[in-house]
């Protein structure tokens, strides 16, 4: 086995693969503290996550990027497929450390990519297809990206210079020439050696490479599987893009425990639906947006059989009682989970389960997992505030960006989250908002994620969302765009006169706009920024901005 460059001869040792079982391997040093390195055993390689079941005899994934050729993998071809990508870019001349670029909808080419890369000591950046031409280039040359694996019509994106591995491309630059079959021996990595570098989505700012170390990663897979119950049965669908936190927990997690993963190129309701039925699957994910848009599908749900669903995950933004009532009228077997997790932060850290065993409020995100450590600082109490956390799966740092590293995680390990939650007296969480979203209006805080809650408890009120407006005399005011439940009439002075009669007059929505569905950003979270763009424009035409 490989070790790190210039690092002493690392001694083959015997560890099991991720998804092991919990308590497995060692804390990585807080930052600032990596002289303790050295003294602590190698740590677990993420990229075999489903190590354990590479040679059982069933199904991995189920590919849908042709939706009319489905295509069937099993543990035993996902895994040489894993060790002919990482094999193939050693033969290329990287180097342990070195960064590779994927570019790509969701595939299990892309699956390969990721785990082959970490497998070989490199680290994976994964790139959000949705960006623009310069910020994708931006991320190509932030990271050092030696070579970019990409779908053919995403080659656009990036510079010509760039060497690009084209999948289902032809000739020396296509992928099915770039692998080089037969086994590959893993790198064993050290505590803090990078295993993946995502980036944030670049809202307030350009995008920021998070640097994921391979322990904490291991960590936070075994956390999900033994919270989750996950076993070889389950069945999930992952259509939210794999660059992004959610999609590739959920991907890890159900490799881990030895079970299936459908995987859509992108989120299409209909199919997302037949799936279900098609492939018997039994865990959901998505964010309440792709939940409200299936659940439009009326028809195909009446003749779909949704009975082998047993849960549904929800992350990324809040849950309205409305939605939530309807997902489990349709879906009566199934437990609904809402989630919280940073990119930077585990990224996962709550737990759909209390320790004690206590019933799950319905709109909480969750209890601590065992060994994250959190605290609420800077709000009225105790119990409610910006949370900060500490655990094993916090980012060891923002790439190349030390004076942000140093802003929001500490040199004991602290990571500033920037999240509002609130905690109840038996410990659950309760997601508020994010500190960036809050505005003042007339000299008073308004935290939009606080006026949505209070919105989304009117019965016609599927989903909310408020920003801030221009406004001449108070600097901002909140309007509210609204998807109402179907077959609503619900009028916008029926919303204000809920929100004067449910909220402080100052939190009522100036204007209220009613849209069949919510704006997403690459990343499948609200498109905040292009609502605030519509309010900003709605304030300068009737003349109050």
């Amino acid at each position: 086995m490989r070790g790190r460059v210039a690092d002493p001869p690392v001694p083959t040792c015997s560890l099991p693969p991720c998804g092991g079982g919990v308590g497995w391997g060692v804390l990585a040093p807080p930052r600032g503290f990596g002289n303790d390195a050295a003294m602590t055993p190698p740590s677990r390689n993420l990229g075999d996550v489903f190590a354990q079941h590479r040679a059982a005899d069933r199904v991995a994934v189920v590919d849908l990027y042709d939706a009319a050729g489905p295509r069937e993998i099993g543990f035993a071809d996902l895994n040489a497929g894993c060790d002919a990508a990482g094999r193939g870019m050693l033969r290329a001349g990287l180097k342990p450390g070195d960064r590779i670029g994927i570019l790509a909808l969701n595939r299990v080419e892309f699956l390969e990519t990721l785990f082959g890369a970490m497998r070989a000591g490199l680290v994976p950046v994964m790139i959000n297809v949705k960006l623009p031409a310069p910020q994708v280039q931006y991320i190509v040359a932030d990271s050092g990206a030696r070579i970019v694996f990409c779908d053919p019509d995403l080659r656009r994106l990036c510079a010509p210079d760039t060497r690009c591995v084209v999948f289902d491309g032809d000739g020396a630059d296509g992928y099915a020439a770039f692998r080089d079959p037969g086994p590959l021996d893993s790198f064993v990595p050290g505590p803090r050696d990078v295993a993946e570098q995502p980036y944030t989505s670049g809202s307030t700012g350009r995008p920021k490479g998070v640097l994921l170390g391979h322990h904490g990663q291991c960590w936070m897979i075994d956390a999900l599987v033994e919270s989750r119950d996950l076993t070889a049965e389950d069945c999930g669908v992952i259509s939210a893009p794999l660059y992004h936190k959610n999609a590739l927990l959920a991907v890890k997690s159900a490799l881990a425990a030895g079970g299936r993963v459908v995987l859509l190129a992108r989120f299409d309701a209909r199919q997302y639906i037949d799936a279900i039925g098609r492939y018997r699957l039994t865990m959901l994910t998505g964010v309440p947006t792709m939940y409200a848009l299936m659940l439009q599908q009326e028809a195909l749900l009446d003749a779909t059989d949704l009975s082998s669903v047993r849960a549904m995950s929800m992350g990324s933004a809040p849950a309205s009682e409305v939605l939530l009532d309807t997902l489990q009228a349709r879906f009566p077997q199934a437990r609904i989970n809402l989630n919280y997790g940073i990119t930077e932060g585990g990224p996962v850290l709550l737990s759909w389960k209390h320790p004690k065993g206590l019933p799950r409020p319905r709109t909480t995100v969750g209890y601590p997992l065992e060994g994250v450590e959190v605290r609420l600082t800077g709000g009225p109490d105790e119990n409610e505030g910006t949370l900060h956390t500490r655990n094993p799966g916090v980012m060891l740092g923002y790439h190349n960006l030390p004076e942000e590293t140093a802003r929001v995680l500490s040199e004991d390990g602290w990571l500033d989250t920037g999240d509002i939650l609130r905690r109840d007296a038996d410990g659950w969480f309760y997601f508020v908002g994010r500190g960036d979203d809050m505005f003042v209006t007339g000299g008073e805080n308004i935290y939009p994620g606080d006026v949505e809650t209070m919105l989304e408890r009117h019965p016609d009120v599927m989903q909310a969302v408020v920003v801030p407006a221009p406004n001449a005399l108070k600097a901002h005011v909140p309007h509210a765009f609204i998807v109402k439940r179907q077959g609503s009439a619900l009028t916008e002075a029926e919303v204000k006169s809920h929100a004067l009669a449910n909220a402080p007059a100052y939190a009522h929505p100036r204007r209220v706009f009613f849209i069949e569905e919510l704006p997403l950003a690459g990343t499948n979270k609200i498109d905040r920024k292009r609502l605030k763009e519509l309010a900003a424009e709605a304030a300068e035409a009737d003349g109050t901005a």
